[in-house]
């Protein structure tokens, strides 16, 4: 047999900063696997490096410190590297790591291709700030990314957002759902559930997911919970963890509530919670492309969510796979969540409305964007 021929393509270098154990960090993770199987060598540039996800790297991913946790004062340090190494493109993931790649690649003097991935409606977070909070938000995006050669969003929202607040053509950004829908993403969902409430023949389970923070709103959920009839005899359980546990328990106890809702905590494997539960809600405030709302519609797990800027209306297409209420709505949230809990989707139609989050899918379309597709 003639011997393998190595792989000489350059790496493409992914700029990030892992800090938890958030959506972001495991699409990435997705993400870079979705490259690796395409046959894209990768250099995995990191800031911060702690986190449950960076255990799912594979192994041939080359994990590059850079020595520094800040994004801007990595600057010189991303512009040796970039020097040095040469990479055949630079993926930034989110909004500072791509205002330092942009000094960096102007301190290192090359011309390498820059792109941006965008998961956030910036403007829906910034809602509540004052306008000279946002006008220092925004001047220095409007510095930088028109020195980006690419922006990738992960929703059209997101996409039209950016394009308003940058100040650059509608054509500078393109719109990549994220990689979601893993090959081993059925395998996961078999594994068993630790929990008891999600073991066969218990009530149903009506689960939330995300960090304790204000962008969830898990106390709209709560409430709303706490407005679905008795005799429906269900239980709500949220994954996630975050500064806002202390106030979410408060809130359960004072509602009478503790032996019906619980607070889960991060887990490693949510997949085995979804695929178990009857019914999903997403209650965010904000969103940019809900990965969990994604997830648990690849599991065929039926679901409601909020009408919050932006992804989920793309996601359900405008009520057709599940529910839209207005954010904040407690009376809607609740009666959304009874007809969803009497009138289910079928699974094989949930599953269909999200086929183009698959991981390989992705990965194909971010290669084409950094000018690496084969």
């Amino acid at each position: 047999m003639p011997s393998a021929v190595p792989d000489t393509r350059r790496p493409l270098a992914v700029f990030a900063s892992f800090s938890g154990a958030g959506g972001v960090e495991r699409m990435l993770v997705n993400l870079i696997g979705g490259f690796l199987d395409l046959g894209q060598p990768v250099d995995l540039v990191l800031l911060r490096a702690s986190g449950p996800h960076l255990a799912r790297l594979p192994a041939e991913v080359n994990r590059i410190r850079l020595g520094t946790e800040h994004s801007l004062l990595a600057a010189p340090a991303l512009a040796r590297y970039l020097r040095r190494c040469r990479p055949a493109a630079l993926l930034a993931a989110k909004d500072r790591a791509g205002r330092a790649a942009v000094l960096a690649r102007t301190l290192a003097g090359t011309d390498t291709r820059l792109v941006m991935r965008l998961g956030t409606q910036l403007s829906a977070a910034m809602a509540e700030k004052s306008a000279f909070e946002r006008w220092l938000r925004y001047a220095p995006i409007r510095r930088a990314y028109p020195r980006i050669d690419h922006i990738v969003a992960v929703s059209a929202g997101v996409a039209e957002d950016t394009a308003r607040i940058a100040r650059l053509p509608r054509e500078r950004i393109s719109v990549i759902r994220n990689p979601v829908i893993t090959p081993d993403l059925e395998r996961l969902a078999a594994e068993p559930c630790p929990h008891p409430w999600l073991a066969p023949g218990q009530p149903p389970v009506i689960l939330g997911a995300g960090r304790l923070q204000r962008q969830k709103d898990f106390p709209t959920l709560i409430h709303a919970f706490a407005r679905l009839p008795r005799d429906l005899d269900c239980r709500l359980a949220i994954l996630g963890e975050g500064g806002g546990r202390t106030k979410l328990e408060e809130l359960i106890g004072q509602l009478g509530l503790s032996d019906r809702v619980a607070l889960l905590g991060f887990q490693d494997n949510p997949y085995a919670y979804l695929a178990r539960a009857r019914l999903f809600v997403l209650s965010s405030a904000w969103e940019g492309s809900p990965n969990v709302l994604t997830e648990a519609m690849a599991l065929g797990t039926p679901v409601v969510s909020t009408d919050c800027p932006s992804g989920p209306f793309e996601l359900l297409d405008g009520g057709r796979f599940g529910p839209l209420v207005p954010v904040g709505d407690v009376e809607a949230l609740a009666a959304a969540m009874q007809r969803t809990l009497e009138q289910p989707l079928s699974p094989a139609i949930l599953r269909s409305a999200v086929a183009e989050y698959e991981q390989g899918r992705s990965a194909e379309r971010y290669l084409e964007v950094l000018g690496l597709a084969r």
